[in-house]
């Protein structure tokens, strides 16, 4: 049993002495997993890894409201939450009031603008939830891996598969969300 899923039953359990090296040991993880998944963003994106690691507490239950099985279940809901972070922020930077698909131009380089990368995220996300519904586990590897940015081997350490089966959830579906963007246009 891993040491956060100690904590975890701790702090379920109400012993909050015990649960105190909870946090740090979480946000720790948290934060290095957020900072790798925002070097992938481009250029000009102003959330910071910190911004979305609290965000994701905050949306997780900080407040101690909820219960958390194991590190699995917690991790899985980290990257709902995350996932949901960079959706909202996605959509409302798309929104024509916060400028829609236009982007800043530096006057001396004009070029053409073209479609955003969080018009993408926005696409992805309609099309991970028709995916969910189809198959829930592989949705679940998606947003560990595309939105939490675990590595292939931790989001099956998390997801408790082998790293063969999240090879083949992950090629299955990425070519389903492929196809599905595809059609969407």
């Amino acid at each position: 049993m891993s040491e956060i899923t100690q904590l975890l039953r701790a702090a379920n359990a109400g012993n909050l002495q015990e649960a105190e090296g909870l946090l740090p040991l979480v946000y720790e993880e948290l934060r290095r997993l957020a900072a790798a998944k925002m070097a992938q963003q481009p250029p000009g994106h102003t959330l910071q890894a910190t911004a979305l690691v609290h965000e994701a507490y905050l949306r997780l239950g900080g407040d101690g409201d909820r219960t958390w099985h194991d590190r699995r279940h917690y991790f899985a809901a980290a990257a709902e939450a995350m996932r949901c972070i960079l959706v909202d922020r996605a959509r409302r930077k798309a929104a024509i009031r916060h400028g829609g698909a236009l982007q800043r131009v530096d006057l001396n380089d004009i070029v053409v603008a073209t479609e955003t990368p969080d018009d993408k995220i926005a696409q992805l996300n309609e099309s991970l939830e028709k995916f969910e519904k189809h198959h829930a586990q592989a949705a679940e590897l998606v947003k560990l891996r595309f939105f939490a940015g675990f590595s292939l081997a931790e989001a099956s350490e998390i997801l408790g598969v082998s790293e063969r089966t999240a090879k083949r959830l992950w090629a299955y579906a990425r070519a389903w969300l492929f196809e599905s963007m595809q059609a969407q246009g």
